[in-house]
């Protein structure tokens, strides 16, 4: 009862773990009435009632749990491989596939999709094939539990919990949570299994399950059931369940599992509620692909029974209901994987189509009130996955970054010459730099609630320093040089045309070091990193150039020269600060040997 409290509090936002929770609570409910009852044709209902719902729980918990640990062992790489791989629309339907296969997740490939769009790094055409991919990559689930494999189910448990617990290696521990996690969705299946043997002699239930038979009623069963769960894969295993209790023939089975291929689109487009154009336009690409899909084959589910009987395993030796449930778990998984792989070479073709109607049906929207920042990449779906949620933060740091550059390219102007106006704007950027500075840091509190790995938490460490050094370049900009700017009009101080000369290749030198310290934490680029940090000679002679020149204007015959002397000097001392946060910065993306060199 108290695990089920923790994952209650763990993650109560979330309709699964919410189904889930019932689930169990509702067996646990249950154990009093099947005692005290004494009609034991009463008795039966509630017991068999109790092993579902359990049998239900144990195998969403170990969904959870298999797909949190293949995250864990694989997750580090997705960012990488899906950047990298969806050159082409065919590369992006692979790599979809494979991503998809791996977090156990098509919302979550599509909102990595979005981030990539939202960046510049990759147009709508492509990522279209990518969101294609993906529906191949979620009939794994269904492949794995197609095998009949639950005589092992409770030995994969105490391997993998012995793994869990007393192996100190954190692969081993991932592996171990996978393998557990698997285990448990092969133990749910058989008490489901068990749960549901005696209703094959129930007839009521037979006929309620022969109407299945009508694709319109699997199809709309399916997909109000899948979005309630919200996992298609969920709804595919408890079919295959059914299936090998031979329940439902292989033509139902289809009908059902198109069904989950529409009911999953339900999480897509709860999903981009609230989010930029690009989330909504990927959401409604995911659910015209997938409702087209089924519309083009409904009409040919005899067709698919067909072809995947064909190559699929058979029991000749069997007969009847036997037969039944031997062969028609294997051929409705064959035949949702079919399906997909079908219609994703069908409509790759068309991924240029696709983007432009989508646009159409999506357009930008109208200027509304003007906000004053909002982040661009943070994404409340990728918290689950630290690694991919961290590579978020790397490119929102990015957008931070940007916005302090647009500060520091607009100050030096602005002291020199500009007016209070030109100051003041100047000033109104922090607010920006501010928002999203909480932005980033109340999103990284809420990754550390995961359990992070060694890497992960020196990323995560850097990831806040990194913020906070931002912060801080904005910080000087807006308190001390802007004040600096005013100080200069209230006195009435003119900067020479060498002096200006001076301060401005000074302020282009930090400024390309911020840009470049940017770009490191932001690509984890090494390189760059330090090339910031070998600036500090040229930064240093330029101060010191800087000083000389100072202190031989200091004698020149000119009004308000010491004020003039004062103002430069500060502005000089200022840009030095600034180098020293975007070299923190640099220091903190290079490996920990190299950075106690450079201190």
């Amino acid at each position: 009862m108290h695990a089920i409290f923790r994952l209650w509090q763990a993650d109560r936002e979330t309709p699964r773990t919410v189904l889930l929770v019932i689930a169990v609570l509702a067996g646990i409910a249950a154990a009093p009435v099947l005692a005290a009852s004494s009609d034991s044709s009463q008795m039966e209902w509630w017991n068999m009632g109790m092993k579902l719902f359990g049998g239900l729980a144990l195998f969403l918990f170990g969904m959870e749990q298999m797909a949190e640990a293949l995250k864990a062992v694989a997750g580090e790489r997705m960012k990488i491989i899906l950047a990298k791989l969806t050159t082409n629309r065919f590369m992006g339907a692979m790599t979809g596939a494979f991503v998809t296969a791996v977090i156990q997740s098509s919302s979550v490939t599509t909102v990595l999709v979005v981030g990539f769009i939202t960046a510049g790094l990759m147009s709508m055409a492509q990522s279209i094939g990518v969101i294609m991919g993906a529906n191949i990559g979620t009939t794994i689930t269904a492949q794995i539990v197609a095998f009949k494999v639950t005589k092992a189910a409770l030995l994969m448990v105490a391997v993998g919990f012995s793994m869990l617990s007393f192996s100190k290696q954190e692969k081993i521990k991932q592996y171990g949570g996978m393998l557990m996690g698997l285990g448990m969705i092969f133990f749910g299946m058989s008490v489901m299994s068990d749960a549901m043997s005696p209703l094959r002699s129930y007839q009521p239930f037979l006929d309620l399950m022969t109407s299945m038979d009508n694709p319109l009623i699997g199809i709309l069963v399916a997909a109000v059931f899948t979005g309630l769960v919200q996992s298609s894969s969920a709804t595919t295993g408890i079919v295959i369940v059914m299936a090998s209790q031979g329940f439902i023939s292989l033509s139902a089975g289809i009908a059902l599992a198109f069904g989950a291929n529409i009911g999953t689109c339900v999480t897509a487009m709860l999903a981009s509620i609230g989010k930029p154009r690009e989330a909504v336009r990927a959401a409604v690409v995911h659910v015209m692909f997938n409702v087209f899909g089924v519309l083009l084959w409904i009409g040919l589910i005899g067709q698919l029974a067909e072809f995947v009987t064909w190559f699929s395993p058979s029991h000749p030796e069997l007969s009847g209901v036997d037969r039944l449930a031997a062969d028609t778990p294997r051929q409705i998984a064959n035949a949702h994987t079919v399906f997909n792989i079908a219609n994703t070479l069908i409509f790759i073709g068309f991924t240029g189509q696709f983007a432009r109607l989508v646009e159409w049906l999506v357009p930008d929207k109208p200027l509304e009130e003007k906000v004053i920042a909002r982040p661009k990449f943070l994404d409340d779906a990728l918290l689950e996955t630290p690694s991919l949620a961290l590579d978020r933060v790397r490119l929102e740091i990015g957008h931070m970054g940007d916005r302090t550059k647009d500060m520091l390219e607009q100050i030096m102007p602005a002291i020199l010459r500009g007016d209070q106006g030109s100051i003041r704007a100047v000033a109104k950027i922090d607010d920006e730099v501010d928002i999203l500075h909480g932005c980033i840091i109340t999103y990284l509190g809420r990754i550390s609630q995961n359990t992070l790995t060694e890497e992960q938490t020196h990323d995560f460490i850097h990831l806040m320093a990194a913020a906070n050094d931002l912060e801080n370049i904005g910080d000087v900009i807006e308190t001390d040089l802007v004040h600096l700017g005013y100080e200069r009009i209230e006195q009435g101080v003119s900067v020479s045309d060498a002096t200006r000369k001076i301060l401005q290749e000074l302020h282009h030198v930090v400024s390309s070091a911020v840009d470049m310290a940017t770009d490191a934490v932001m690509e984890n680029d090494q390189v760059a990193a330090q090339e910031v940090i070998a600036m500090k000679g040229d930064i240093n002679r330029f101060m010191e150039s800087a000083a000389m020149h100072q202190a031989r204007r200091l004698v020149a015959e000119e009004p308000n020269r010491l004020a003039a002397y004062t103002l430069e000097m500060d502005i000089i001392e200022k840009l030095k600060r600034i180098y020293y946060f975007s070299k923190r910065m640099a220091k903190a993306v290079m490996p920990e040997e190299t950075q106690e060199r450079a201190a």
